[in-house]
């Protein structure tokens, strides 16, 4: 019969229901059919050793596929039990272990047993052959022709069958080639394959392709259906874009003349009420008018339309009105600062002049003095006290002569400089400006930003300030410019020049325990959530803060440890505790150990130890001095991390003493026979100077002259090799940390007599302050008799 001829030379036809055994290939979600040529990429080893085996014997090997195509190492019940015998007619090798072979399907075969030994896969298999009865010749044909309009119809509506592919279906006259090669081209689930192969009957085989090609084509007709609808869908929606993008680009002709007619009249509205200067007005109109001139297309136009919206947005004329009741400006001046007297005095001064002269200039004033004083609060309340907006430009680490001036407008993303940018946030021509760490400005290859800030502060330029952005003189002459400084030694001299410096001094004790009673609770009683009848701040509690728990110039450290205390009484509250209060145990609880001790003077009067005064970065503080003479070889040494100031005053007032040998009684041996030490305690904190001067020399002179010093008496001065006493600075700072340590005299040069005036008057009254013009002066208050 036509069904036993496909065969290949090594199967004999005669052994039908013979049992033998080849190479088996295990097929993952795929399913091969007679008639069909198919590559398959192989990988796994065992099955690579079957291929290789097939190729070294007859080329023939038994495909079945897997019913998990997942499994690594299928078993006998992990594969179907129908597959196909098929001759590999090519072998390539892939790079790496992978293996592509062509086989072609030969005939079915009925798997009998599964044989995974030597590492290879074989099968022992019976050959099946197609079945049919003669008696069903109509009904097989009537089969035939249903099955292949069917795969016609599916080809036409699922798009995915070639025309040559239907020709060959057309021309097919063996039933049984028919059914196996249609299976071939369905896109069905692996399981409808399988039942495909399985149908040894001609008959049955049809009937299951047939009913698969029913399901497959009104499947593919809703695919169909549904891909029509989305494709309607889209097209609907590119057509209404397209017809937005036309309405938008007819409405852009029609209207684009109209749009920057009533652009260029609302510009020029601006500027007419802007209260421009002649010079930036024409330039501005001109600008205007090459805008409107200019195609929107061009990318200049963002350059010209930013440049014209910078200009009209800087302010002009609108000004503030000034403040100018003396009385008023110095209530709030006191409500937000305690002390700073002649920062306020300034300020009053000002007022007065602008009350008396309207067209004055503004003055430049700098404050300079140590972090956390209040210098930048202390412009926002000038600012508040003269009605007037306020702006805060930071200069610190600004190295960069554009940050003040600006770029040219030409290039990408130009902008105006600081001042103009501080000048639009204000709104007005009469703010005031704050220029913060102006002491902290730098310089490089960029320019020097501190040379710009000349012609910003000078008062006899800045009516005309030149910015690189606008190109037009600005008048800065109505501007209040306040900087601010750490130290003034680090600001360019020129600069310096040009500002009046009002020095701002660390705080006293009294100072800084009004400003925590006045400012410092209250603010952070509101920022912790506590009330005044929650809890109470005694002054000795303060006091101990300020004393053993901070040690600053300003009070920022006071304000944090507050706010310590108030934090931790809140939990204490919250756990029960009802009214708190903080005294000195209150605060040592609260805060811990104290990290600083306080200055005192000595216990007992000694000879060779007395009491220095010295200024540091954080206010005055007392600084005890020992001196020791013993035998040695003449030398002098100096210890405590000493400056070479220093070191030169201990010269100086051994010289002196050395020269009035007999009134000191200094030993005619000491440059041969004996050592001088003098030694300043804390030796870790480098001290220099030259106020020490007489603290050494009359420590040298009580040892020499066998004396004592007071144990209550502080000095500071500087000595010469004639024995004068010169003037010191920081003579208020002093004092108040000789009082603080409970000194009762102060010892300080004839020529400070006119600074005593800046000493609080209860700490003149509490202390005895002597006036000194020569060591004979001090020793005579300093020494005991």
């Amino acid at each position: 019969m036509a069904e036993k001829e496909y065969t290949i030379d090594t199967i004999i036809d005669d052994e039908l229901g013979l049992l033998e055994t080849i190479p088996m290939l295990p097929l993952r979600g795929v399913v091969v059919y007679p008639h069909m040529v198919m590559h398959l990429d192989v990988g796994r080893d065992k099955s690579l050793k079957s291929v290789d085996l097939a190729m070294d014997e007859d080329r023939r090997i038994f495909l079945s596929s897997q019913i998990d195509p997942q499994q690594g190492e299928p078993q006998e019940e992990d594969i179907y039990d129908i597959g196909v015998i098929a001759e590999v007619k090519q072998l390539l090798r892939l790079p790496g272990t992978t293996v592509r072979i062509l086989v072609e399907g030969v005939t079915r075969a009925r798997l009998h047993r599964f044989i995974d030994e030597n590492d290879t896969y074989q099968a022992e298999v019976e050959y099946l052959y197609d079945e049919h009865s003669i008696d069903d010749d109509l009904e097989l044909e009537a089969l035939m022709r249903t099955a292949i309009q069917d795969f016609k119809d599916y080809a036409v509506i699922s798009n995915k069958i070639s025309n040559d592919t239907i020709a060959i279906v057309e021309n097919l006259n063996d039933s049984a080639a028919l059914g196996d090669i249609i299976a071939s081209h369905l896109s069905i689930a692996l399981e409808d394959r399988q039942s495909i192969l399985e149908a040894i009957d001609i008959k049955e085989r049809l009937e299951v392709i047939c009913q698969i090609l029913v399901r497959e084509k009104q499947v593919a007709e809703l695919e169909r259906k549904i891909a029509e609808k989305v494709k309607e869908q889209i097209d609907q929606s590119q057509k209404e874009y397209y017809l937005k993008e036309q309405i938008k680009a007819i409405q852009n002709e029609l209207d684009d003349k109209d749009d920057k007619e009533s652009e260029n009249e609302e510009l020029l509205d601006k500027l007419e009420s802007s209260g421009m200067p002649e010079e930036a007005y024409e330039k501005v109109k001109k600008e205007i008018e090459r805008l409107y001139r200019t195609p929107s297309a061009v990318a200049e136009v963002s350059v010209m339309r930013n440049y014209i919206d910078w200009m009209l947005d800087i302010p002009w004329q609108e000004k503030s009105r000034d403040r100018l009741d003396l009385n008023k400006a110095q209530k709030i001046l006191d409500e937000d600062h305690y002390g700073l007297e002649k920062p306020k005095e300034r300020i009053l001064e000002y007022l007065a002049v602008r009350k008396m002269k309207k067209d004055m200039k503004g003055p430049i004033v700098c404050l300079v003095g140590p972090p956390g004083t209040g210098k930048t609060s202390l412009a926002k309340s000038v600012a508040r006290a003269l009605n007037r907006k306020f702006v805060r430009l930071s200069l610190g680490g600004v190295h960069d002569e554009a940050e003040i001036r600006g770029h040219r407008k030409t290039y990408i993303g130009a902008m105006p400089g600081r001042i103009i940018q501080s000048m639009k946030k204000a709104g007005t021509v009469n703010p005031v400006i704050l220029l913060d760490e102006v002491d902290k400005l730098g310089s490089d290859y960029k320019g020097d930003p501190s040379s710009a800030l000349l012609e910003v502060l000078d008062p006899e330029q800045n009516n005309s300030f030149s910015d690189n952005y606008i190109e037009v003189p600005y008048d800065l002459s109505k501007v209040l410019f306040i900087t601010t400084a750490n130290v003034a030694h680090t600001i360019p001299r020129p600069l310096l020049d040009r500002m009046e410096t009002i020095e701002v001094n660390s705080y006293t004790e009294l100072e800084k325990l009004e400003i925590a009673k006045r400012h410092l609770v209250t603010k952070q009683l509101k920022e912790n959530g506590l009330e005044k009848k929650d809890i109470q701040m005694l002054d000795d509690g303060i006091a101990k803060i300020i004393n053993q728990y901070t040690r600053e110039a300003g009070v920022r450290s006071l304000e944090r440890s507050i706010g310590t205390i108030f934090r931790k009484s809140a939990k204490l509250f919250l756990l029960g505790e009802k009214k708190i209060v903080v005294d000195e145990a209150k605060v040592e609880e609260l805060l811990g150990v104290p990290p600083y001790r306080k200055d005192e003077m000595a216990k007992e009067s000694e000879k060779g130890l007395v009491m220095g005064l010295a200024v540091t970065s954080v206010g005055g503080t007392i600084l005890p001095v020992e001196a020791s003479v013993m035998n040695g070889t003449g030398k002098l040494q100096l210890t405590g991390s000493l400056g070479d100031v220093m070191k030169e005053s201990a010269s100086a007032g051994l010289t002196y003493l050395r020269s009035n040998a007999e009134t000191y009684k200094v030993p005619e041996n000491l440059n041969k026979e004996m050592d001088i030490h003098i030694h300043y305690p804390e030796g870790a904190i480098p001290k220099d100077g030259p106020s020490a001067g007489v603290t050494m020399v009359t420590a040298l002179s009580s040892i020499f002259l066998d004396r004592k010093v007071k144990k209550d008496v502080a000095m500071t001065g500087e000595v010469t090799i004639r024995g004068r006493v010169l003037a010191i600075g920081g003579l208020k700072e002093k004092v108040l940390a000789a009082h603080r340590a409970g000194i009762k005299t102060v010892i300080i040069p004839k020529e400070n007599e006119k600074n005593i005036e800046d000493i609080p008057k209860e700490v003149q009254e509490d202390l005895n302050i002597v006036l000194a013009e020569t060591v004979e002066d001090v020793l005579a208050v300093a020494l005991e008799k």
